[in-house]
């Protein structure tokens, strides 16, 4: 059954290689599709990433937003046809999985550190390390 299962699985399974590489914390802009009658658009849902839940077909994440003073979540399947692409802005330093927390916050205090990446500058410098704000390396889902 189990075998039977993850072949489905498998066959259904759409390819999410395009996305980038995003965790709980991190900023992103999720471009989904939006049927309305004979036309479609893609619509963009740009906030944090609070939670990602599941595996296989079935894995989900969640990205919460405030719209208007009015705090907006919206749940994407990780391989839904709606979702075009997912391309992270930002990426967030928090020390949890899932930031159900933020619900509760407002204002500034509701708002995510921005991770900061350290490189050394050159050998002259003996270990010295500047901060900045630099790419971070691609990883793509597996």
């Amino acid at each position: 059954m189990n075998n039977l299962i993850n072949f489905v699985e498998k066959q259904t399974a759409r390819d999410i290689t395009d996305y980038d590489f995003f965790k709980s914390g991190d900023t992103v802009s999720v471009s989904y599709k939006i049927i309305e009658g004979a036309k479609e658009r893609i619509q963009l849902f740009r906030g944090d990433v609070i939670q990602i839940k599941g595996s296989g077909t079935s894995k989900t994440f969640t990205v919460r937003k405030i719209s208007h003073g009015v705090g907006v979540e919206r749940v994407f399947p990780f391989n839904s046809p709606a979702v075009a692409s997912v391309k992270n802005l930002k990426k967030g330093n928090v020390r949890r999985a899932r930031l159900y927390y933020l619900r509760e916050l407002t204002g500034k205090s509701a708002r995510i550190r921005e991770k900061q990446f350290t490189k050394k500058l050159d050998a002259n410098m003996k270990g010295k390390t500047r901060r900045s704000t630099w790419a971070w390396e691609e990883k793509v889902y597996k």
